[in-house]
């Protein structure tokens, strides 16, 4: 069975993401030969060519693209686990928690003050990050615990918790012909001109965009409009509407946490985050948790919403 190291999946996912050879020996500090040498090799010991090459042009093999998704996964898991050795030897290791900039629909005051209640709060050290870069803090070790959007952000390999469930509205130009309108529909919406979400490969046909600071002026100046999670639009800047969107399937803000990370510091935030929850939350995730028991009989009590 064919075997690769750390360092040499490291070298592979560089020139995977990058698609140039130049460019991911400058990321990796090597030089260019050194590097295609190194790739040359991880494929004669997989036995499948892991890119197609021209002078113009490197693209991925599909054994490549499968390489790429679960290469990503190990190297993150390899970080992660020395990362939580070297903090699980710390008895004064902090919670590291990681959110959108705005992105937390005003729970965070609450969950803080419900953590720090407990005999066995550490301090809490939050980060923000954007786009899909909180799911990587989680599963490359630079968090414990993220606040993240579901089902927009991935959750593979995660376990988790629902905190707030919110409608979805459509954000519009002032003057746009569906801005009067006390609700919609999917439907009145097709055609129009949707972003794309930096990081994800199933967004619309308008311009990039990283996060909701940098949509909101091209909403404004008419280049696309946009469907979001109420809290992430509130309060509403100027120039802007927001008109719910009646069959937008809900929103659901989350804690979640690495699904094998069973630290008494993930635990005891984890619960906190719970306890602090809206109560329409918590009825829906219990709805959500008795539907599942009648149909698949009683879930572990330890289990995840």
């Amino acid at each position: 069975m064919a075997e690769l190291e750390t360092r040499e999946l490291e070298y592979f996912i560089a020139v995977a993401e990058e698609l140039h050879f130049g460019r991911a020996a400058v990321r990796l500090s090597i030089a260019q030969p050194a590097l295609s040498k190194a790739i040359r090799r991880i494929e004669s010991r997989l036995g499948v060519p892991l890119f197609v090459r021209s002078s113009r042009h490197v693209a991925l093999t599909p054994a490549g693209a499968a390489l790429l998704q679960h290469g990503r996964h190990a190297v993150n898991a390899v970080s992660a686990a020395v990362r939580n050795a070297q903090r699980a030897g710390d008895a004064e290791a902090r919670l590291r928690l990681v959110i959108k900039p705005g992105g937390d629909a005003n729970l965070l005051s609450g969950i803080l003050a419900a953590y720090a209640r407990r005999p066995d709060a550490r301090r809490v050290d939050i980060l923000f990050s954007g786009g899909t870069d909180r799911v990587d803090h989680l599963r490359d070790g630079r968090a414990d615990v993220a606040l993240l959007y579901v089902p927009f952000d991935d959750l593979d390999g995660l376990a988790h918790e629902t905190l707030y469930v919110e409608g979805r509205v459509a954000i519009l130009p002032a003057d746009h012909p569906l801005a009067s309108r006390a609700e919609l529909r999917m439907a009145d919406l097709a055609g129009e001109t949707m972003p794309r979400w930096k990081g994800v490969s199933d967004g619309g046909s308008g311009p990039e965009v990283v996060d909701v600071a940098q949509m909101t002026p091209l909403v404004t100046v008419g280049r696309m409009i946009a469907v979001l999670p109420r809290s992430l639009v509130e309060p509403v800047p100027a120039g802007l509407v927001c008109v719910p969107v009646t069959d937008a399937s809900p929103s659901r803000i989350a804690i979640a946490w690495p699904e094998r990370d069973r630290r008494p510091l993930v635990a005891a935030f984890v619960a906190a985050a719970v306890s602090a929850r809206p109560a329409s939350a918590a009825e829906v995730a219990a709805a959500s948790a008795e539907s599942a028991s009648a149909a698949t009989g009683p879930a572990p009590a330890a289990s995840a919403t």
